[in-house]
């Protein structure tokens, strides 16, 4: 944040306490704003990167229910998957947007990721450098590639491995763009540094503790269907034999 010149501003008010209430109310306003900015979080359209997931569902005007739990330890990471419809809300006119579907990433009732997958038909003939620019509109200047950034983004039907085409964001979230290997689509990929970070830790971990109880898992899930099992021809013998005439 530049530093405001209380001296510079105002040569000729000298230390009047005139002078000294427009320093300090210059002095406010440059603060107010950068306030206002420092509290301006990364989104996608109106989807803004740690809302909840109660909050995103009611956007898209899904059931929070519907979202998947992936882990509930050491972290509860979930994913919701938004396609969509086919019809314009309240009207028969089909649907102009270009968004075929968008999957949303929390970790611990935070938004962390977004994978917005565009419709082919809607996209098509657009070259990398319409994709560029429109997305410049929304994130500004192309930031600098990062040699960590990543190579290939989680579809919400899947893996797609697409190929990176331009990045934008800061230190707090990114912005990534891709094209399909394969065909003409797009894929932009909006991730909350932090959060995903945290996410990829929790999941790893969770894949990790799942692994090592894995073989304690299956012999209770083998006694479980044995008990079961055993409980079914109870009841069987039960219901025969108060049936059964010789």
């Amino acid at each position: 944040m530049a530093v405001f010149n209380y001296a510079q501003a105002f040569p000729s008010s000298g230390h009047t306490v005139e002078g000294m209430f427009k320093y300090l109310l210059g002095l406010a306003l440059i603060l107010s704003a950068a306030s206002v900015h420092s509290q301006e979080r990364p989104h996608y359209r109106d989807f803004v990167l740690g809302s909840g997931l109660s909050t995103v569902s009611a956007q898209v005007k899904a059931a929070a229910s519907d979202a998947t739990v992936v882990h509930t330890r050491p972290a509860l990471i979930q994913r919701l998957l938004w396609r969509q419809p086919y019809f314009i809300a309240g009207s028969n006119e089909t649907q102009t947007d270009p968004v075929e579907q968008i999957a949303f990433s929390f970790y611990n009732d935070q938004l962390s990721r977004l994978v917005i997958d565009y419709d082919r038909q809607r996209t098509r003939g657009m070259t990398d450098a319409d994709m560029v620019r429109a997305l410049s509109e929304a994130y500004g200047p192309v930031a600098k590639p990062k040699s960590s950034a990543p190579q290939a983004a989680a579809s919400g039907i899947g893996f797609d491995a697409g190929v990176p085409i331009s990045r934008w964001g800061t230190d707090d979230y990114s912005v990534v763009l891709f094209r399909a290997s394969f065909g003409e689509g797009f894929q932009v990929v909006v991730t909350s540094t932090a959060l995903d970070a945290l996410a990829r830790t929790a999941d790893a971990q969770a894949v990790r503790q799942d692994q090592r109880e894995a073989p304690e898992r299956a012999i209770a899930q083998q006694k479980k269907a044995a008990e079961e099992a055993r409980l079914s021809l109870e009841a069987t013998r039960t219901t025969n034999n108060a049936a059964f005439r010789p």
